[in-house]
């Protein structure tokens, strides 16, 4: 695999390979989530009467093999000294699953690696326009952040047993730093954006999307 070094920039030393120059040493196993669905979650819901979000995630849910902090592990890994900052289960190019996740290294140097949501293998990492302020802000928020993603979407599915579909570092009305865990629930295909504070674990808000 080539794990990219963050101070020599996000694409340098890979190969050429479109389908992932970030290799899959750091993809974990594609059957065996970690997150998934929570105890006897059945996949009901008839689709009859559901929202177009709701069609949309009980078509892409299922598909995704691998668990978002699979997802995370492979990307952090495909970016050496890099921490997770999002990642969200996307229909990718060519309808597949991917997950897109935002690394970042202690400078608050950020980029995107997308991550085959069935292999796991990490693609090439993307570099995105970076200013100083914004990654001097990014570095602050990731210091303060002394939850892990894994740790807030635990405080999530702690609440709501569901599928992790979505974990990202923000920052609320209050400033206060947070991760926000999007919970989907197989029964409804419902989705619950939790408010974990990054530094308590503390769930701040809870909002249940039914549309």
């Amino acid at each position: 695999m080539c794990a990219v070094a963050l101070a020599g920039g996000f694409l340098a030393g890979c190969g050429g390979d479109d389908s992932g120059g970030g290799g899959s040493s750091a993809s974990p196993s594609a059957s065996a989530p970690s997150q998934s669905a929570g105890g006897g979650e059945s996949s009901g819901a008839s689709s009859g009467g559901m929202t177009e979000d709701q069609r949309s995630r009980k078509a892409l849910v299922p598909e995704a093999k691998i668990s978002y902090d699979q997802a995370l592990k492979a990307a952090t890994g495909a970016v050496s000294g890099s921490k997770g900052v999002s990642v969200e289960l996307k229909r990718g190019s060519g309808g597949k699953p991917e997950w897109v996740t935002e690394v970042a290294g202690e400078d608050g140097k950020a980029g995107t690696v997308r991550v085959d949501a069935v292999s796991g293998k990490a693609g090439a990492p993307e570099a995105k326009k970076n200013d100083d302020d914004d990654m001097r802000e990014l570095a602050d928020r990731l210091k303060r952040a002394t939850v892990t993603p894994q740790q807030a979407a635990a405080t999530a599915t702690g609440r709501k047993s569901g599928t992790v579909t979505a974990v990202e570092l923000d920052t609320n009305d209050q400033k206060k730093e947070i991760w926000s865990v999007d919970v989907v629930t197989k029964n409804d295909w419902n989705k619950t954006t939790f408010d974990v504070d990054a530094a308590s674990r503390k769930i701040l808000r809870e909002h249940v999307d039914r549309d």
